[in-house]
């Protein structure tokens, strides 16, 4: 359900970095988690790691930059109820060293549910960091473009991102 402009607790664009070499990513708030394995594909990047999340335990994503979307396929904990089988963060993913990556989120997510539907939600944060000029009208229509691109992407393809990029020659892969 969307809040009001004024429940929404707005935060600047959450940054987060992807080192290769390192075989680390340090999160938003700066926490640097050891990362299990890290595979490059020319498309974009993928990277698996284990979670001191409470919902979740361990967390897959691919950074697919030309796309503007990242995946995540996250393994939530018993008894925790999963909203979603793929979660789609939608923002700016940029190489920027030969082992570094960079993930600037936009506020605007996908929810997918495998087989039966996607969901957009966050429309409420995307407004308000426009607002307050943490974005701005370009980066706003880039975030709002990619999303409406990505959920009939999905939709057309039985609702399953996975089949949506295989379409674009992405092949996804996961644990």
């Amino acid at each position: 359900m969307t809040q009001p402009a004024s429940a929404v607790h707005i935060h600047p664009p959450k940054v987060e970095l992807f080192d290769t070499a390192a075989m680390t990513n340090t999160d938003p708030k700066g926490f640097v988690r050891e990362v299990e394995v890290y595979r490059e594909e020319p498309w974009g990047l993928y990277m698996g790691r284990h979670s001191d999340h409470p919902h979740f335990h361990y967390i897959e994503s691919w950074l697919l930059p030309d796309l503007s979307l990242r995946a995540s396929k996250l393994y939530f904990n018993p008894g925790v109820e999963r909203l979603q089988d793929i979660y789609i963060d939608i923002g700016t993913f940029t190489r920027e060293t030969p082992t570094l990556w960079r993930a600037v989120d936009h506020y605007l997510d996908v929810l997918e549910r495998t087989g039966r539907d996607v969901r957009l939600i966050d429309i409420d944060e995307l407004l308000v960091a426009h607002s307050t000029g943490l974005l701005d009208a370009t980066e706003v229509q880039a975030a709002i473009e990619t999303a409406t691109n990505a959920i009939d992407g999905i939709a057309a393809n039985g609702y399953s991102i996975d089949a949506w990029l295989a379409s674009k020659n992405m092949t996804l892969t996961w644990r």
